[in-house]
């Protein structure tokens, strides 16, 4: 007897297009109803009727409930943070060019416009309703770049490990980018070009690079002042 498709019920054949749309389907509308109502509170059943395809579905693209709403905060931004981690990482590049590619890496997914702002609800939600979900993204998506962010500083300020200055001066170089996925609506009120194409978000990459070095820069003269006072 012939498998049949979880979609259609139809007997099963080679790898389809309509079945990459019904899987994409189920994201997108997984991750606005999970931005919205929580993962609690958002069922499979719900789901598959907003994305008009069988629940079976689910199980059948993404194994159970669970694997979906992992899929809804690895997937629609694209990428992960393991580009940003091999950035900080690569030897004999500059520290401009090193921070380039991390703010392009941090981010390049606002080009996708709404999805970003479903993903940005759902990462919010997710802090104030935890699911175990909060602890992997912690590790994988915020400690790890940060660690990363804090390594290749110490390595330029010659400093040997990560002292206090370095985490702040991590969060400040971190929370430029940041600012654009929480202020976009305040962005899009004051000064919506800054925004509105893939150009305009290139220029804040390379903006942001700028600001960075900045940053980098005033924390190596307070830290040769310091020097200084103490001899």
């Amino acid at each position: 007897m012939n498998a049949r498709d979880p979609i259609t019920q139809a007997p099963r054949r080679a790898p389809r297009s309509d079945g990459a749309e019904a899987r994409h389907r189920l994201l997108h509308t997984a991750l606005r109803l999970f931005a919205q109502k929580g993962f609690s509170k958002t069922s499979t059943r719900e789901i598959a009727r907003e994305a008009e395809v069988n629940i079976s579905a689910i199980s059948y693209y993404f194994g159970d409930k669970e694997g979906l709403y992992t899929a809804t905060f690895c997937e629609p931004m694209g990428g992960d943070s393991s580009d940003l981690i091999v950035a900080c990482n690569a030897p004999g590049q500059s520290l401009e060019t090193t921070l380039r590619l991390c703010m392009v890496s941090m981010i390049d997914p606002l080009k996708q416009g709404e999805i970003v702002r479903q993903c940005i609800q759902l990462h919010m939600r997710e802090m104030l309703e935890p699911t175990s979900r909060w602890a992997e993204e912690l590790e994988r998506d915020i400690k790890g770049p940060h660690r990363a962010i804090a390594d290749l500083l110490c390595r330029h300020l010659k400093v040997e490990r990560a002292d206090d200055d370095i985490h702040r001066l991590t969060f400040a170089i971190t929370g430029l980018s940041m600012q654009l996925y929480v202020s976009q609506d305040f962005i899009e009120a004051i000064r919506p070009s800054l925004l509105r194409t893939p150009r305009a978000i290139d220029t804040w990459a390379d903006r942001l690079t700028g600001y960075a070095l900045a940053l980098v820069e005033a924390e190596a003269a307070r830290r040769r002042a310091e020097r200084k006072l103490k001899k």
